[in-house]
C-alpha cells in the first residue's frame, strides 16, 4: 500500500457541506478522502461514501486519532467508533493527529496501540501528523520506520519544511502536505501567478503540482464542484525545473497552523 498522491481534505467541512463536497469529489473521480476525529464530520463523510456507490476497495480513507484518545485503553475503541461513523470495517490509513500535549501519553504507548490496531485489521497503514524530527525518531524507535506510512504536515510554498521532509525521506517515510494552498495566500503570489499563466493553468493547480512533483501527497479541500474539478487537473500538470526553483525560493517559514494546546517545538 502507498499513500495516494492526490486526495480530498475535509477540514472545517461539516454537515451537508461535507456530504456534498465528498459526493462531488467522488463523482469527479477522487478516490482518496482524508478526515479526522476532531473534525466531527466522519459520519457525513461516511454517508457520502455509502451513497456514492463507489466500491470500498477503490477508495483510500484516512482518519486521524485525536489527542484525548491516545492512551492504550482508548485508542482502539475510538478508532472502532470512527469506523462505525464512516460505515466501513477498516481505514486505509490511521494517523496520530498531533503529538500528545506535554508528552502526557508516551509516544511508545500510542504508537504501540496504533500498531496493534493495524495488526487487528482496523487499518491497513498507520502514520503520524505534525511530528517533528525528534518525535519521528521516537515513533521509529517504538514501531520501526517500516510501519510509519506518512507524516502529514503543514507544507506550502511559504513553509517548505525541508528539514522534516528530508529526515522523513531518509527513513523511507512519505510526506503528506496539508494546507498546500496556505489558505489561498500563495494563490496571490506573483511568481505562482506568472507560472500559472505560462502553463495556461490556475495558481492552485501550479501549487498542487509543485508539491506532487517534489514527491509529496496533497489533500486540498473545497466546497465548490468547479474548484474540485479544477484542482484534480493538477495531477496532469508538469512544471519545469525553472518553475520548481522559482517556487523553492518563496520559502519564508510562514507557519499558519500552530495551536498552543498541541503544537510541538517545531524544527
Amino acid at each position: 500500500m502507498t499513500v495516494p498522491a492526490f486526495g480530498l481534505g475535509t477540514f472545517r467541512l461539516k454537515g451537508q457541506v461535507v456530504i456534498d463536497s465528498v459526493k462531488n469529489a467522488l463523482e469527479l473521480g477522487y478516490r482518496a478522502v482524508d478526515t479526522a476525529q476532531i473534525y466531527e464530520n466522519e459520519a457525513g463523510v461516511g454517508q457520502a461514501i455509502a451513497d456514492s456507490g463507489v466500491a470500498r476497495d477503490s477508495l483510500y480513507i484516512t482518519s486521524k486519532i485525536w489527542v484525548d484518545n491516545f492512551s492504550q485503553d482508548r485508542l482502539i475503541p475510538s478508532l472502532k467508533e470512527s469506523l462505525k461513523k464512516l460505515r466501513i470495517d477498516h481505514l486505509d490509513l490511521a494517523l496520530i493527529h498531533w503529538p500528545s500535549p506535554q508528552g502526557a501519553v508516551p509516544v511508545a504507548e500510542f504508537m504501540g496501540a496504533l500498531l496493534e490496531a493495524k495488526k487487528q485489521g482496523l487499518t491497513k497503514e498507520i502514520g503520524v501528523s505534525n511530528f517533528t524530527i525528534a518525535l519521528m525518531k521516537e515513533a521509529i524507535d517504538a514501531v520501526g520506520a517500516e510501519h510509519i506510512a506518512t507524516n502529514q504536515i503543514e507544507l506550502h510554498p511559504y513553509l517548505q519544511n525541508r528539514k522534516v521532509a528530508e529526515f522523513a525521506k531518509s527513513q523511507g517515510i512519505h510526506i503528506t502536505s496539508y494546507m498546500t494552498l496556505a489558505y489561498g495566500e500563495v494563490l496571490k503570489d506573483p511568481v505562482i501567478q506568472r507560472i500559472a499563466q505560462q502553463h495556461n493553468a490556475t495558481p492552485a493547480q501550479v501549487t498542487l503540482a509543485w508539491a506532487m512533483q517534489l514527491g509529496y501527497s496533497v489533500i486540498p479541500s473545497s466546497t465548490q464542484r468547479t474548484n474540485l474539478e479544477s484542482n484534480l487537473k493538477a495531477c496532469a500538470l508538469k512544471l519545469t525545473e525553472d518553475d520548481m526553483q522559482q517556487i523553492a525560493a518563496l520559502d519564508r517559514g510562514h507557519r499558519l497552523t500552530n495551536p498552543k494546546s498541541v503544537a510541538p517545538a517545531w524544527d
